[in-house]
């Protein structure tokens, strides 16, 4: 690992516990730098305000998050999209995480007033609509998944069901758990086809 490398974990760490911690709209340099052993010039000479940061966050995330996504755990298509929605609806076993998504939250809210917010956003819509696609269409090409889904479709409504989830939980306490087992049964109903062998223990 490069000491640029190191430096821009470190930074990015010490802005997700400072966003965890403050919430958007209270998160300061001063607090991102007490998160890390560098300085406030220090960050200000790598971002030049909180801003950059939390574009930088977003981005780190996201790349974070695609590569976790990459190699998800399941012998079939089907398995792998529930890894995928076990992923993104993970229980909060990290104390900082509910802290977490209501500050993504807000960001969020910041995506129609801010271009940049919003690229960032879009970019990660893209990377997990392509990916549940690119799994639909392994299913059909494996047989696994019934040949009449639409495969941008349902991509397109996962995402907003996972999305939907994120902020009802975060607004509402609303249990992520019942989101996670609808998709399931939604993967089971709808996508698999008639013949497809799929173990008991996953489908049941």
């Amino acid at each position: 690992m490069t000491e640029t490398t190191a430096t821009t974990d470190e930074l990015m760490e010490a802005t997700y516990a400072a966003l965890c911690k403050h919430g958007y709209a209270s998160l300061r340099m001063r607090d991102i730098a007490a998160e890390s052993s560098k300085s406030k010039a220090t960050l200000h000479y790598h971002y030049e305000s909180k801003q950059n940061l939390l574009y930088a966050l977003l981005d780190y995330l996201t790349d974070s998050f695609a590569e976790r996504v990459e190699t998800l755990e399941g012998e079939t298509p089907a398995e792998r999209i529930l890894a995928l929605v076990d992923i993104y609806l993970e229980p909060a076993a990290d104390d900082s995480l509910p802290e977490f998504r209501t500050a993504l939250l807000e960001i969020k809210a910041q995506g129609p007033y801010d271009d940049r917010f919003r690229a960032e956003l879009a970019e990660f819509d893209r990377m997990l609509r392509g990916r549940i696609r690119s799994l639909i269409e392994d299913g059909q090409d494996e047989g696994v998944f019934r040949p009449d889904v639409d495969p941008d479709e349902t991509a397109e409504f996962i995402v907003t069901a996972l999305n939907g989830a994120q902020t009802r939980h975060v607004a509402v306490d609303h249990p992520l758990e019942r989101t996670r087992r609808a998709l399931e049964t939604y993967v089971r109903r709808e996508l698999l086809a008639a013949d497809a062998d799929e173990t008991e223990e996953r489908f049941e």
